[in-house]
């Protein structure tokens, strides 16, 4: 298992701080759920660059005890293996559950786990692409379990949301980036938050290396826009 869990490497800027969750979005829910201690399982779901694999690796970098699984990356390891011993942590983030939901050989691990987490008091979050509605689980109890706590689905970010997602980093990255800015990276480049957020990397690194504001001409050299 040591050598499953260290493949799983979180990513630094993954923290709440970072984390854009306009007041009243299920993501700012979300967030509020995971900081706090009171819901023993949540399910959250939504599509790509919606914020879940941020949100669950930011829940981990708060807690020692806690684990990261992104199930993608373990869906062909036999799930005993996988889950075995998880429940001994404080919190278990079980990312990409959609990979594994409908898997004959993973119903029962799962169902048991999920009754390990609950008898020994773990806090579990899993994070799907689809609703709970729309999980193909053969396993009813398994399903019963998936069922049993808070579910929030995140909608996909407006461009509204990314432009002020995108200002939102900058301004945690201390540097200002405008309108003007901000709607000529959105417009010219994939509409995902991983993009984006590469994108303000990019430009930040080149405006530290040549000493140069942010601005437009600056912005186009760096991306090749």
């Amino acid at each position: 298992m040591s050598q499953l869990s260290l493949a799983i490497a979180l990513d630094d800027q993954a923290t709440f701080d970072n984390f854009y969750a306009p007041t009243g979005t299920p993501q700012f829910l979300a967030a509020h759920c995971l900081r706090e201690q009171e819901q023993s399982y949540v399910y959250l779901s939504g599509a790509p660059g919606t914020g879940l694999s941020h949100l669950l690796q930011a829940a981990c970098q708060r807690q020692a005890s806690a684990l990261y699984l992104n199930l993608t990356t373990l869906a062909e390891h036999p799930p005993e293996d996988v889950l075995h011993g998880l429940e001994a942590s404080g919190t278990v983030c079980l990312d990409d559950f959609d990979e594994v939901a409908a898997a004959p050989e993973w119903q029962q691990p799962l169902f048991h786990f999920f009754n390990r987490c609950q008898d020994g008091g773990t806090k579990l979050v899993v994070a799907a692409h689809c609703p709970l509605e729309a999980l193909q689980v053969p396993l009813p109890d398994l399903l019963s379990r998936l069922k049993s706590g808070v579910a929030l689905h995140f909608s996909d970010y407006r461009d509204e949301d990314l432009r002020r997602l995108m200002q939102y980093r900058a301004n945690r990255r201390g540097f200002y980036l405008s309108n003007e800015i901000a709607l000529f990276i959105l417009h010219r480049t994939t509409r995902s938050t991983r993009v984006l957020m590469a994108a303000l990397d990019a430009i930040d690194r080149a405006s530290l290396q040549e000493q140069r504001r942010i601005t437009l001409p600056l912005v186009k050299s760096t991306l090749g826009l």
